[in-house]
């Protein structure tokens, strides 16, 4: 069984999160999470807060979190019913990324599905801080849904690599439990410099993930002389690709994809999910 955890803040691009992992999933046995986290800068705005103690405002924020809660379970229940799927709903207040650590360890989550916010199609499209930190900061593994993306079970799924780190069987098996629920194909990309010829330790790692999904369709791409971020989008869109995957150890090469010009303004420029793997 796996526990997913859905961070809501009750919007339609949430939303759209929700009813794409819930898709994708629809034939597996899991335990959703869903949990929305009051930020602490809302005590300290509005009227109310000049007159009631922290306490009540926290009070009141939660009474009202778990109302929206419920009422969000009574639209997952309108989606086609999975007797396999298994939901939980909190509510809590504080600190954003603190609350997801917490989640994770507690409950023993095994992937974070959220939501990206921005232009659709192959324009920018803002990650948001929220999704952002959880990506950098939280280590478990995080499917960004763009928004408005509508659910179709992934044909094709694309992994840029390096070939540089070590894949070991943890960081992999979400990745080959999705490929096998879905039967998608699996398709590495490198991005070759001009005259680059593989190492010895990339050619050990292309060959061990050759190994290890070899019960899975894949094969290897390779594109010369083109800068990260071209690459990514030709690759998408030639290839036809329904999902991105990165393993976020990786993270030199993660974020000359993602991060421009600095960790706190992510950029996410594809109108796939990405889904970025934690050890």
């Amino acid at each position: 069984m796996k526990n997913i955890l859905f961070p809501t803040d009750f919007s339609e691009n949430s939303w759209n999160a929700i009813a794409y992992g819930l898709s994708l999933f629809k034939k597996s046995k899991c335990t959703f999470y869903i949990t929305h986290i009051s930020p602490v800068l809302a005590a300290s705005a509005g009227e109310t807060a000049m007159v009631l103690p922290p306490e009540l405002i926290e009070e009141e924020l939660l009474k009202e979190s778990l109302k929206k809660l419920d009422v969000l379970l009574q639209r997952i229940e309108e989606l086609p019913f999975n007797t396999k799927h298994i939901f939980h709903i909190s509510a809590s207040y504080g600190f954003f990324i603190e609350h997801i650590k917490n989640e994770v360890s507690s409950k023993k989550i095994d992937l974070i599905i959220m939501g990206t916010k921005g232009a659709s199609g192959l324009k920018k499209i803002a990650l948001g801080s929220n999704t952002g930190n959880v990506i950098t900061k939280v280590k478990c593994a995080v499917l960004a849904v763009p928004e408005k993306t509508t659910y179709h079970k992934p044909k094709k799924i694309g992994f840029p690599t390096d070939y540089i780190i070590d894949y070991n069987l943890h960081i992999l098996s979400l990745l080959k439990d999705i490929t096998l629920l879905t039967n998608a194909a699996l398709n590495f990309l490198h991005i070759e410099s001009k005259d680059e010829t593989l190492s010895n330790l990339q050619t050990k790692n292309k060959e061990f993930l050759a190994y290890y999904f070899k019960d899975i369709t894949h094969n290897f791409s390779n594109l010369k002389g083109q800068h990260l971020d071209t690459a990514i989008d030709e690759f998408t869109t030639t290839e036809s690709v329904d999902m991105l995957v990165m393993v976020a150890k990786n993270l030199n090469f993660l974020e000359r994809i993602l991060f421009r010009p600095t960790v706190e303004e992510i950029s996410y420029h594809t109108n796939v999910p990405f889904l970025v793997l934690h050890e």
